[in-house]
């Protein structure tokens, strides 16, 4: 199996990830791909400034992908957090081979995507509509200061 440095030696997506970490920066999310079918080799396919759901877009339906997505939430009108999530796209139609090699991946990818609320594996962009993620993240933020106004 390649190391790390060399499925991730686009120098691009380091940058892309500490943009998405800014708050000084516009961009909202990062999508890394494969360099092909047959490749291990992954590169920063787009980066955008809007939310999970122009995300998804980017995500085919025989991809591979990896995806980083900042999502703002509050518990009230008088708060708002920041939240990161890390999300492996494995299409629907995606390669049996290609999915069995993703689960080793994934973890050197999380070698350079480091800091995230939670991890949403899926093949479907159900999982990663924008209440689903919100709910994920609320309940992992724990207590729920929200005026008990969400039913989780």
């Amino acid at each position: 199996m390649p190391s790390p440095s060399d499925i991730l030696s686009d120098p691009d997506i380091a940058q892309a990830y500490e943009d998405v970490r800014s708050d000084k920066s516009e961009t909202t999310w990062l999508v890394l791909k494969y360099v092909s079918a047959t490749k291990d080799e992954l590169k920063l396919d787009k980066t955008g400034t809007g939310g999970i759901d122009e995300m998804c877009e980017v995500l085919g339906a025989d991809e591979a992908a990896y995806a980083y997505v900042r999502v703002k939430l509050g518990n009230d009108e008088y708060s708002e957090r920041t939240k990161f999530c890390f999300v492996v796209w494995a299409g629907p139609q995606t390669k049996v081979m290609r999915k069995a090699k993703m689960s080793f991946q994934s973890g050197q990818v999380k070698q350079v995507i480091r800091t995230y609320a939670i991890e949403i594996q899926t093949e479907d962009k159900k999982d990663l509509d924008q209440e689903a993620v919100t709910m994920k993240l609320r309940k992992a933020m724990g207590a729920n200061y929200d005026r008990q106004g969400s039913s989780y």
